[in-house]
């Protein structure tokens, strides 16, 4: 049985998808998810839907039970996601499962970024649980370069696509490149810890604002800015504060290079190269309305 949790979410969603497109039955897959009405859907194709709850532990037990593996993906909430990871694991110790896969950020071990500090944690945690375990650091979502954070429409509106990545290269992939990924590590034999660096093909932030040029028309180009200066430019447009500051910092690591890898693991385990930039970028135009 493999289960999947914050399977309502984006990326969790199209994991299950993907395993059943794989020929995984669907009654072998579990949808554990916070708010079990919202995978109705799911539930319809045959999958198993449990409640789990990474806020409430005493639900966690349950719905891990005869896991033979568990993919663990994230929450959203900055602060709080290694105490709902921590949670997470010790229920699926707990709950006897054989595997636990957990769905964090390229370069996790050597990143800088603030973003990765409670990914860092995890991993940590987990090779200290003895269970056997898989790291499948993704690279950055292209759909966030492109509109999936909503700052898309004031940039095509000004011609401006703000940031603090320089020139610095990002090994981006679409959700559904990686949780195809993830669905073929997951259907298959799964070796004794280990780590899949998946970053797609590697991309600047000009190369988003050239993109984004060329399927709507209008003009628009990257503006590099110091980091505090983005920061502020953020908190300007109505981001808190905190929030802005992770961001910038975020934007700040490519130069680093903490989010680009060399690895090819992404596309050896779908058998094909990542889908393109540019029909990455259109697909998530057209879901926000922009093209």
């Amino acid at each position: 049985m493999i289960i999947i949790t914050a399977a309502t979410g984006r990326y969790g969603r199209l994991v299950v998808e993907a395993l059943l497109r794989r020929g995984v039955a669907a009654s072998d897959v579990v949808a554990a998810v916070r708010d079990p009405a919202k995978a109705a859907d799911l539930a319809a194709l045959g999958v198993q839907v449990r409640e789990a709850d990474y806020d409430r532990p005493e639900t966690l037990v349950t719905a891990f039970a005869g896991a033979d593996k568990l993919l663990l993906v994230p929450s959203a909430t900055f602060g709080q996601r290694f105490v709902q990871m921590e949670r997470a694991i010790n229920a699926a110790v707990e709950a006897g499962v054989s595997v636990i896969a957990y769905a964090g950020f390229i370069n996790g071990d050597t990143s800088t970024l603030r973003l990765g500090d409670e990914h860092k944690q995890t991993e940590d945690l987990l090779r200290g649980t003895g269970v056997r375990h898989v790291l499948l650091r993704n690279g950055p979502y292209i759909e966030v370069y492109a509109g999936d954070l909503g700052n898309i429409e004031y940039a095509l509106a000004t011609g401006r696509l703000l940031g603090s990545a320089a020139f610095g290269q990002l090994s981006g992939a679409s959700r559904s490149d990686l949780a195809e990924a993830a669905a073929a590590v997951l259907s298959g034999p799964v070796g004794n810890d280990v780590v899949y660096e998946l970053g797609g093909a590697a991309f600047t932030m000009e190369d988003i604002a050239n993109a984004m040029q060329t399927l709507t028309g209008k003009p628009l180009l990257y503006v590099d800015m110091p980091v505090d200066q983005y920061s502020e430019a953020l908190a300007a447009g109505g981001v808190p504060a905190l929030f802005a500051d992770v961001i910038a910092d975020t934007s700040f690591a490519t130069q680093r290079g903490d989010r680009y890898t060399e690895s090819t693991d992404l596309r050896r385990l779908l058998g094909r190269p990542s889908t393109p930039l540019i029909e990455v970028v259109e697909s998530t135009l057209k879901r926000n309305g922009l093209l």
